[in-house]
């Protein structure tokens, strides 16, 4: 028995540099734990290899985030595939790249003049399917262009300062059905519905909403085309499926004499990313 006290001392003494023991604390690379468990170090982190990717067909791998629960016996357990993070679709050309009817934007005074713009490029299917309450997050830098009819020979030369803001809204289902204005919890989505259409016919609740000043004095010289306008927003939505779209609004102040100035959105590689973040 002696012998065998010994050879238990031997061992922990070797073991101190890693463990220590302080009124009944854990501490790994830690001489005076906190916790019952308190791990030193600022690039520490804890490594279970039965929640990997190779040992755990819930793990997402490199290709999304999965989410650690603790179950009732206190086990920390992955959640279902469904209640993790997920990238519904990272799109590179969102919009057709066309400038007609389904891509204009006409100039309005002051106010809300925000109108639907723009088809996308994947039609009916452009849509995604939540099975349960998520937080939507959209990441978007969309195009466009500017001008009496938007070419080179129609620059805008009346040194009136413009506004273009641009937004993202839900639509039921495809990119047809009714537009989405509240949330999960039926709240309006940021505040309050916005108009969607010239005559106000129809609002939707609009995230990411974002503009920049455009402003031109030389009908020759002056820059009409290649302009972006980037967000990132998030909204609450529950299950169900939903088509992003986008709105916009071309602004001025003064709208006396200034002829018919156009804006067309969605003309070039317009990037769109939607990333579910499913909760319990």
């Amino acid at each position: 028995m002696l012998l065998m006290k010994k050879k238990y001392t031997y061992i922990f003494a070797l073991t101190t540099q890693i463990l220590c023991y302080s009124q009944g604390n854990v501490g790994i690379n830690n001489t005076n734990p906190q916790e019952e468990l308190h791990i030193r170090g600022n690039s520490s982190n804890i490594r279970i290899e039965g929640l990997n990717e190779v040992n755990n067909p819930n793990n997402l791998g490199t290709s999304g985030t999965s989410k650690v629960f603790v179950n009732g016996a206190g086990d920390l357990v992955l959640g279902e595939v469904s209640d993790n993070v997920q990238l519904i679709f990272d799109s590179e050309n969102y919009l057709n790249d066309v400038q007609n009817p389904t891509s204009l934007i006409l100039q309005t005074g002051e106010g809300d003049g925000f109108s639907q713009a723009g088809i996308p490029t994947l039609g009916l299917a452009a849509s995604f399917t939540l099975t349960s309450p998520a937080v939507v997050e959209i990441n978007y830098s969309v195009s466009w262009n500017v001008g009496k009819n938007v070419n080179p020979n129609s620059r805008i030369d009346d040194f009136r300062a413009r506004v273009v803001q641009t937004g993202v809204y839900f639509r039921r289902d495809n990119y047809l059905g009714p537009p989405i204005i509240n949330d999960y919890f039926g709240n309006p989505i940021n505040g309050g519905a916005l108009c969607i259409t010239s005559n106000c016919s129809q609002v939707a609740g609009m995230i990411g909403v974002n503009g920049q000043i455009y402003n031109n004095y030389d009908r020759f010289e002056g820059e009409w085309r290649s302009y972006r306008n980037s967000a990132s927003d998030y909204v609450v939505l529950g299950p169900g499926t939903y088509t992003p779209m986008f709105a916009a609004q071309l602004e001025v102040g003064d709208t006396n004499a200034t002829g018919a100035i156009k804006l067309y959105l969605g003309v070039e590689n317009d990037e769109v990313q939607v990333i579910a973040h499913y909760f319990n």
